[in-house]
């Protein structure tokens, strides 16, 4: 075959093959429709998320309840609160009440790992999705998207050693609510951090019940007991409002490091750490934790997986904040 032969034959074939295309395909002027996208939109239109925290007036809660309005309303989902504003026994209620209204996820802050347990375990038994957000029960439900409190505790201790180089080794720890969730496990990162630097001794480990004027009350005796104590570890940046006041009071800002953590909310985390009321600082950006829990939501709604049969987790990614790389790193509500 000529090698014009072969040319003509090519053309043939390539004029038949676009004629068997259009034959088969509509135009692309036309448009095709997303064969996924209804199936997305009709899972999710109509559904009810409740939002249980510890309480609403906490920075932490109102950014959580915002970015999943914002990531979930505009998909036809109702989200609300129910607020025990630090009432255990009215987040137990509610919960009650939740287990006969059924609505489709139950998104929950537990003040402590036993109070909600059972309550959680029975939501989940009449179908109603369970996601506890950065405080944990001792009921593993079918999500949970939070802090690594472990971790947590390890990088705090971790920064409070190298401060306290070539000093007392001195240090102070301010728990939150004995019972909850981040204090009991950030505390064991601790301990795994000090089983290794013998060096330093703890001087005071007590709690202020996520409290910032026991924080201070706390702290204001313990630097009168030790003049010469180098860090103090507190466990939330709402109570350590107090620590830092405290150790302003004392006249040692910049003697005394003083490490925290918090969802980075701008005025308690960044204005503070600006100011030298907070050395260092640990962050879990609720707006990020908000959206994790969004797409756990979105995912659940439209998974078509009964209730109880899958399990999941989400840590936090952990972030460090110093006057070095402040600027940026909070978020503001309404923003």
């Amino acid at each position: 075959m000529s090698m014009k032969t072969q040319r003509s034959a090519l053309l043939a074939l390539g004029l038949g093959a676009g004629i068997l295309a259009t034959a088969i395909c509509p135009s692309l002027a036309d448009g095709i429709d997303e064969p996924f996208r209804a199936g997305y939109q009709e899972a999710l239109n109509g559904k009810n998320v409740v939002f249980i925290p510890v309480a609403q007036a906490v920075d932490l809660a109102q950014g959580w309840f915002a970015t999943m309005k914002k990531e979930l309303e505009p998909l036809g989902v109702s989200v609300t609160v129910r607020d025990p504003n630090f009432n255990s026994s009215a987040g137990a209620q509610a919960i009650e009440n939740l287990i006969n209204e059924k609505p489709a996820v139950i998104v929950v802050q537990n003040p402590d790992v036993q109070t909600y347990a059972k309550l959680l375990q029975r939501a989940e038994q009449a179908g109603i999705f369970v996601i506890q957000l950065n405080m944990r029960t001792s009921y593993n439900s079918t999500a949970f998207v939070g802090v690594d409190w472990v971790e947590m505790g390890e990088k705090l201790t971790k920064s409070v050693v190298k401060a306290c180089e070539g000093k007392s080794g001195k240090i102070a720890i301010l728990q939150g609510a004995l019972s909850a969730a981040a204090s009991a496990y950030t505390l064991k990162g601790i301990e795994n951090v000090l089983a290794k630097n013998k060096q330093i001794s703890v001087v005071s480990n007590q709690a202020a019940d996520w409290d910032a004027s026991k924080a201070k009350a706390i702290t204001q005796t313990v630097l009168k007991q030790h003049p010469d104590l180098c860090g103090i570890i507190g466990f939330w940046d709402g109570q350590d409002i107090g620590t830092a006041a405290a150790i302003k009071e004392a006249g040692m800002t910049g003697k005394v490091f003083l490490i925290t953590s918090g969802g980075s909310e701008q005025k308690g985390a960044c204005d503070m750490v600006k100011s030298d009321a907070y050395d260092m600082y640990i962050s879990y950006n609720v707006p990020d934790q908000g959206r994790d829990v969004s797409a756990m939501i979105k995912w659940l709604l439209q998974s078509g997986i009964k209730v109880g049969t899958a399990k999941g987790s989400i840590y936090t990614t952990l972030n460090t904040v110093t006057k070095a790389n402040v600027d940026g790193a909070c978020w503001t509500l309404g923003k």
